[in-house]
Formats: structure tokens, C-alpha cells, sequence
């Protein structure tokens, strides 16, 4: 099994190699982009921060429900994924690593800040860490994060456990850093083939780049695997610096 910092570097890559697809394929956090930005409380703020920005659901959903904001910081990994999101006056990209204490020297600012993150950070190398330093950027930060239920049942028959946290191992860590209010909304992708369910997870980038079965095992996982959808499962955070 990869160690965090392999981990990291994979996710990285599967995000990357599969760039162009992936505004076919992300259809689940495409759904939760949208969720997200129709939970914040105001329609105007200064500076919006959104950690794991990828091709710009979380920007295009905040042009549709019409909030308005001076400054807008799209920071990703991924300098592919960055090229796809949509470009504005107002917006700085960062490429740079959510995992790496250094990234975030850049990005504080003393103006109100909004901090968002979607489908995100359950890559987080160290969860503790993480939170740490994004509590630093803003009082304020709403978070939409995929559970270790999300597969549930793939790992089951796979006999895998889940690469990204549990929503105990979640909450305890965000409890450390922020008063939040959690809520948890499961969903399910249905699929016409075997085949087509594991296309989707390959290039939709929602295995993290994980790659833990032989081709044979594969093989028998997808004759085995019962049903014809994906579960998945995502912890909704409103949090309040503490």
C-alpha cells in the first residue's frame, strides 16, 4: 500500500492524465459543487478561496446563483485541471500542493474571506494538518468531502478498505479547528454496464488515483460486484473558525 506522501503524488497524476475527460465523468461532484454554493449565506464577499478548484464547478456555480465578489483564488494540484477553469479579471489560479504548509503562506489575505472546498479534501495527506492551515485563511469556510462509504460495497467485495477518511475521523479532526454543522447526503450513479462503472472510475478521478488490484482480481471483481451503480457518500461542513 502507497504511504501518504505516494498517495498524494498518484492523486496528483489520475487528476492530471485524465483532465480532458473529466468534465464528462464528474457527474456526482458536479452535484455537489452545486449543493455547496446553494448553501452559503450571503450573496456578496470580499474574497472567495476555493481549495481543490479544478475545471471551476464551485466558480460556475457561484456566477448561476449570482454571488457577487471582488477576489476569487482557484488553487489546484493539477496545472491541467487549472488550464479548464474559466478565466475572469478577478481570478488568480495557484497551482500548488493543499498538503504543502508553504502553499498557504501565499494566500493569506486580511481582507473577508470565504473560504470553499469541494470533493477535495479527502486527499489530505494529514487531515490535522490540512485544517490547521486553512483555518488560518478564513473564520468562515463551507466544505462538501467524500466519505469512506463512498464504494462502500466495491471495497466490501473487493475486500479493500476505503483510502480516504471516515465521517468520525472527519468530524473529530474539523472539530479541532472550527464550530460545524455536518450534513451528510448520499448519492448513486447507475451505470448499463460493469464495464462502463469501472471506465467512470478510472477516468473520473474519484479512485484517487488507487490502484490496488491486479488485472485478474479486476477481472473478478467486476463478475462479482452486485450492483449496477456506485455509492457514494459526502459530508457537508459549515464551519465557524473557533
Amino acid at each position: 500500500m502507497a504511504n501518504k506522501t505516494e498517495k498524494a503524488s498518484s492523486i496528483i497524476k489520475e487528476f492530471s492524465r485524465f483532465a480532458k475527460a473529466y468534465d464528462k465523468y464528474n457527474i456526482i461532484q458536479s452535484e455537489v459543487a452545486k449543493t455547496l454554493v446553494s448553501q452559503l449565506p450571503s450573496s456578496t464577499y470580499r474574497t472567495i478561496i476555493d481549495i481543490g478548484a479544478g475545471s471551476g464547478k464551485v466558480y460556475q456555480n457561484l456566477i448561476e446563483h449570482n454571488i457577487v465578489f471582488e477576489r476569487f483564488i482557484a488553487l489546484d494540484s493539477s496545472s491541467e485541471m487549472l488550464a479548464l477553469h474559466p478565466e475572469e479579471k478577478c481570478m488568480e489560479k495557484v497551482c500548488a500542493d493543499f498538503n504543502l504548509p508553504e502553499t498557504f503562506e501565499a494566500l493569506n489575505s486580511k481582507e473577508e474571506t470565504l473560504l470553499l472546498s469541494s470533493s477535495a479534501l479527502q486527499w489530505s495527506r494529514d487531515l490535522d494538518v490540512t485544517l490547521s492551515q486553512l483555518s488560518r485563511l478564513s473564520d468562515t469556510a463551507f466544505f462538501a468531502i467524500f466519505t469512506s462509504n463512498t464504494f462502500k460495497t466495491l471495497h466490501q467485495v473487493a475486500g479493500l478498505d476505503s483510502p480516504i477518511y471516515s465521517i468520525e475521523a472527519l468530524k473529530k479532526a474539523i472539530d479541532t479547528y472550527y464550530e460545524a454543522s455536518y450534513e451528510i447526503r448520499q448519492y448513486k450513479l447507475h451505470f448499463g454496464s460493469v464495464h462502463e462503472m469501472f471506465r467512470y472510475i478510472k477516468k473520473s478521478g474519484v479512485s484517487g488515483g488507487e490502484k490496488r488490484l491486479g488485472y485478474k482480481e479486476t477481472k473478478v471483481l467486476m463478475k462479482q460486484y452486485p450492483l449496477d451503480y456506485l455509492e457514494f457518500e459526502v459530508l457537508f461542513v459549515n464551519a465557524k473558525k473557533i
